[in-house]
């Protein structure tokens, strides 16, 4: 019922708000997922008892072709979205997210793919006394990314189109807090969409830029910052910093290369190598082992607009003290504040495993 009525609200919220907007530039939809928890990891399996059910509303707005970079995007929308999702197990409690999302558009726009990412709460998460069972989310606040591939058909019948597809959605802690092992949801879903007003009174411009793109080799720095807990839950949550260099190349408009190196200095790694020498002394663990890292690594980086998505694979060629293996990737999003200045949030993880959620400020020059 709490799921319901905030699906309610949310829609005549959103419908209020887009009656104000001009007409056949806006859109929103609703969408009914019911899917399965993917079984990642055995810490987790005896919390999959039910399949998860939910719904995802959208609200967004459509790209005509005004700005450059939206028809080298083939138009695509941007907008923010709500979702509910019951995990049908007591133990896992229940999710609302809020997130910002771009949705893509392909084989003569029939296709869609959006691309989510926001916060979400959980409703029980682990508590040694009263929720000890619960080794997916360590905390009530976390990040959440979910992906959707639907066939969209919209102004169907007057304003209001249709669509189907697949939900992918993604819970964790990003390792702020233990325990974390986190969940992925793969659903089907079917709902409904509406354009607000008429949107033939709209036509996509053609792209008419045909010079050719050219910029030199730019050098970045970067700090980041976090906060990150060991696996030992009540370990305590302790600062994370990182600073990388490095230079990139954009061969075009959308597209830039990435090489550079990187410092780290996670203060709970500190803290575990002092907790590992002292409780097991078996494995001769050295408490005065330094616990900062050294980092190369490589990346790919996709301008959209002001923002941006990069991708980095990495390899510590310093880590005395190795929990995590020696390679590395980071997946996140920048956003330019100035042609130089940019800021960013990323996720830092070491093949399916998160170590922490980072933000930072940099300068592109």
């Amino acid at each position: 019922m709490r799921g319901l009525l905030t699906y309610l609200c949310l829609v005549l919220s959103v419908a209020a708000f887009a009656q104000e907007a001009p007409s056949g530039k806006f859109s929103a939809d609703a969408s009914y997922f019911y899917g399965n928890i993917i079984p990642h990891r055995k810490s987790i399996q005896h919390l999959i008892t039910g399949h998860p059910v939910g719904i995802i509303i959208g609200f967004s707005r459509k790209t005509f072709g005004d700005e450059r970079w939206q028809s080298g995007y083939n138009y695509p929308d941007y907008g923010f979205s709500f979702h509910y999702q019951d995990m049908r197990n007591e133990t896992l409690g229940e999710m609302f997210g809020l997130y910002g999302h771009y949705n893509f558009y392909f084989l003569k726009r029939r296709l869609m793919f959006r691309v989510g990412q926001g916060i979400a709460y959980n409703t029980n998460p682990y508590d040694k006394d009263t929720n000890f069972r619960n080794y997916a989310y360590g905390m009530h606040l976390m990040p959440s990314t979910y992906f959707m591939l639907n066939y969209s058909k919209p102004d169907l019948w007057k304003n209001i189109g249709v669509q189907a597809g697949l939900t992918f959605i993604h819970h964790s802690n990003a390792s702020m807090k233990a325990p974390n092992t986190s969940t992925n949801t793969l659903a089907v879903n079917v709902g409904l969409n509406y354009t607000f007003g008429r949107s033939e009174e709209y036509r996509h411009l053609p792209e008419n830029d045909t010079l050719a793109f050219s910029e030199p080799v730019k050098f970045n720095f970067s700090f980041k910052g976090g906060v990150n807990e060991s696996d030992v839950i009540g370990s305590g949550q302790y600062p994370y910093y990182a600073l990388s260099v490095y230079a990139d190349k954009r061969w075009s408009r959308k597209s830039a290369f990435q090489f550079g190196a990187e410092i780290f200095w996670p203060e709970y790694l500190r803290e575990h190598i002092r907790f590992k020498s002292i409780a097991y002394p078996e494995e001769n663990v050295d408490g005065s082992t330094d616990y900062r890292k050294v980092g190369v690594f490589i990346g790919h980086e996709l301008f959209i607009n002001s923002l941006s998505i990069e991708a980095q694979a990495g390899y510590y060629v310093y880590a005395p003290f190795d929990t995590t293996g020696m390679l590395y990737q980071r997946i996140g999003a920048k956003y330019y504040i100035t042609d130089k200045i940019f800021s960013s949030i990323g996720l830092k993880t070491h093949g399916a495993k998160a170590e922490v959620m980072e933000m930072g400020v940099g300068i592109r020059l």
